[in-house]
C-alpha cells in the first residue's frame, strides 16, 4: 500500500490562540526581564530565514520568542519518516515541520515550498535553516538555504541571536545576485560580528564587534555597495552625497578592513576603492534591505 503523501500544514501552532496571546505574553515578559530586545522590524511576505550563529539549544528559544513577538510564522525541514511516527509526527507537523521525502518519488523541498507559496496568501512566513547544521564547531556552512531561496525565488532573511547585544530577529533582507559564492561570503562576513552563546564554536569565527563608524562613513559603505565594484574618491563623494570626503575617512575604513585601495597606473596613479567582504558584511547591518 502506497504511503500517503505528507504536505506542509497550513494551520500550525503559530495560528493558535495559545501562541498569539499566552506565549506572546510570556516571551514579552521574559525578554523585558532578561534585557533582550528585537531587531526593529520583521520583513513582510515569505522568505528563507537563516539563523546563525548556532551554538546552543537556547538559540531556538530566543529565535522562537522573536518570531512570536513579531507575528512571524516559522516552518522548518525534517525527515519525512519522523513526521510519520505516531503522536510525534503530527505534533512536529503542528509545530511547522516540512516533511522531506528523499526517495525518488518524493516531492522535493523546493517543490513543496513553491506549491505551498502558490496556494497561500503569505504574511511573514519564514522557512528556517541553520546553515551550520549543528551546535558544535563546523568547517563550513551547508548551502541548502541558498538552493531553496534560488529555486523558490525568495529573498534570504538574515536572522541572529546575539548574546552580547541581547538582540534577536532579522537584521537584513538579502536579494540573491548571479554570484552564489560571493553572496554566501558576504552573508557569512555579516555574521562574524555576531556573538553566539559559545563564540569558540561558531562558524564563521567570531571576530569581535563591528568597528564604530560615523554617519558619513556609513554613507560611504552604502555608496560603495551600490557600485558593485571599484570607485574613485570623486565617484564616492557624489554617490554618498557628502559635501567633502576626506582621505582620513577612507584611510580609517581601510585600516578597519572594510575598504581596500587600488592604484591604477593607466589613470595616472589615481586611487580607486572597493569594499572587502567584511565591508559588505558591515553594509548588511547598516541597511535592512538591498
Amino acid at each position: 500500500m502506497a504511503k500517503k503523501e505528507l504536505t506542509i500544514r497550513d494551520k500550525t501552532i503559530f495560528d493558535g490562540i495559545f501562541t498569539k496571546y499566552v506565549l506572546k505574553f510570556i516571551f514579552s515578559l521574559w525578554f523585558k526581564i532578561a534585557g533582550w530586545k528585537l531587531c526593529k522590524t520583521a520583513p513582510e511576505g515569505a522568505g528563507v530565514a537563516i539563523a546563525a550563529p548556532h551554538t546552543s539549544n537556547w538559540d531556538f528559544v530566543y529565535a522562537l520568542g522573536a518570531a512570536i513577538l513579531q507575528d512571524v510564522k516559522i516552518y522548518f525541514s525534517v525527515k519525512d519518516s519522523l513526521c510519520r511516527v505516531p503522536l510525534l509526527g503530527p505534533w512536529m507537523m503542528y509545530l511547522g515541520a516540512i516533511p522531506i521525502d528523499r526517495s525518488a518519488k518524493g516531492v522535493g523541498q523546493v517543490e513543496q515550498i513553491k506549491q505551498f507559496i502558490n496556494s497561500q496568501k503569505l504574511n511573514r512566513v519564514f522557512f528556517l535553516f541553520t546553515p551550520e547544521g549543528t551546535r558544535g564547531p563546523v568547517p563550513k556552512w551547508k548551502s541548502g538555504f541558498y538552493h531553496v531561496a534560488e529555486g523558490c525565488d525568495l529573498p534570504i532573511f538574515l536572522a541572529k541571536v546575539d548574546y552580547l547585544s541581547k538582540e534577536a530577529g532579522v537584521f537584513h533582507t538579502f536579494q540573491l545576485t548571479d554570484d552564489r559564492s560571493n553572496d554566501i561570503k558576504a552573508i557569512q562576513a555579516s555574521y562574524e560580528s555576531i556573538q553566539g552563546k559559545f563564540p569558540l564554536d561558531q562558524y564563521p569565527a567570531y571576530k569581535g564587534r563591528m568597528p564604530k563608524i560615523s554617519e558619513a562613513e556609513a554613507k560611504i559603505i552604502k555608496a560603495m555597495y551600490s557600485f558593485k565594484g571599484v570607485a574613485t574618491k570623486l565617484e564616492i563623494t557624489t554617490k554618498a552625497k557628502i559635501g567633502e570626503l576626506s582621505t582620513t575617512m577612507l584611510d580609517y575604513l581601510i585600516d578597519k578592513g572594510l575598504l581596500e585601495k587600488n592604484v591604477d597606473s593607466d589613470k595616472g596613479g589615481e586611487p580607486s576603492y572597493q569594499l572587502t567582504f567584511a565591508g559588505r558584511g558591515c553594509f548588511l547591518h547598516l541597511s535592512p534591505s538591498i
